[in-house]
This record gives C-alpha cells, sequence and structure tokens, in this order.
C-alpha cells in the first residue's frame, strides 16, 4: 500500500522514451480494463474489443497487447486511483489522443451491446479527469453506440 502511494507521486529520474511509451500503453489499458470491469462483469466480447482497439490504436501485435494486458490488469488491482492513470495521459497525451481514448473505452463499455451506469460514470469521470470537452464525450459515446449496434 505505501509502495502504491509512493508511485503515485514519484516519476522516473531519467526515463527514456521507451519507457515513457510503455507507461503510457500500459496507463491507457489499464482505463479500458477498468471500463470492463466497472459493471462487475468483463465478458469474452468487451475482451475481444479491448485487444483489438489496444492492437489499432497502439500499433502493437497480438501477442504484445495480451501482454501488456495482463500487466495493466496488475495495475489495475493494486492501484487506489484513476489518478495515477490521467496524470500520465494529462501530462504526454495530445487532445486527439486524450479523444481516442475516451472513445475507445466507450466501444470497450459497448461491446455487450449495452451500458451500464457505473461503465458510464466511470468514463465520465476519466474525460473530466482529462479535460475532454463534455460535447466530445457525448459525440464519442454515440459514435461508439451506433458502431455496436451496427455489427
Amino acid at each position: 500500500m505505501i509502495g502504491a502511494l509512493k508511485a503515485l507521486f514519484e516519476r522516473p529520474d531519467a526515463e527514456s522514451a521507451e519507457d515513457l511509451a510503455h507507461r503510457l500503453q500500459l496507463a491507457s489499458a489499464a482505463l479500458l480494463i477498468e471500463t470492463a470491469r466497472a459493471d462487475f462483469t468483463q465478458d469474452a466480447a468487451e475482451q475481444e474489443t479491448m485487444e483489438a482497439l489496444l492492437c489499432t490504436t497502439l500499433k502493437l501485435d497480438e501477442k504484445e497487447v495480451k501482454q501488456l494486458i495482463s500487466r495493466a490488469s496488475a495495475r489495475v488491482d493494486e492501484s487506489i486511483s484513476l489518478y495515477e492513470f490521467t496524470r500520465l495521459i494529462n501530462d504526454h497525451f495530445t487532445m486527439e489522443q486524450k479523444l481516442q481514448l475516451v472513445h475507445n473505452m466507450w466501444m470497450v463499455a459497448w461491446a455487450d451491446n449495452s451500458v451500464d451506469k457505473y461503465e458510464e460514470h466511470l468514463i465520465r469521470q476519466v474525460a473530466e479527469l482529462t479535460y475532454v470537452p463534455h460535447q466530445d464525450y457525448i459525440r464519442s459515446k454515440h459514435q461508439a453506440r451506433d458502431k455496436a449496434l451496427a455489427l
């Protein structure tokens, strides 16, 4: 617990670009995992959607994505708040990347063709913490819903 609190406020001294990219990938995956878990059930459709989105968005192969999800799941289990993930996103993502992340969260939430109130609350919270404008949050929600229902 103390280690988790320390990790929240510590920043690696001489972090390489590769290490930063890895931490950003981990934060993105962790927020998708949080979305899938928000309704207290994580089904195969959400898992498949998450893997496909991570492959596409992060340009990783299937094996790398499975390893990333495994590491991110462990990190989510240890985390005490969304802050450690959203702070990293705010520090290093462009607005376009933040919008893509929120859209991906909606895609995971809609993967089972319904959005639980806890999933919606989590995505709203992440959007607010990453300063995504409300109209973009709503637009992403509707776009993801339309894609999910068209499948």
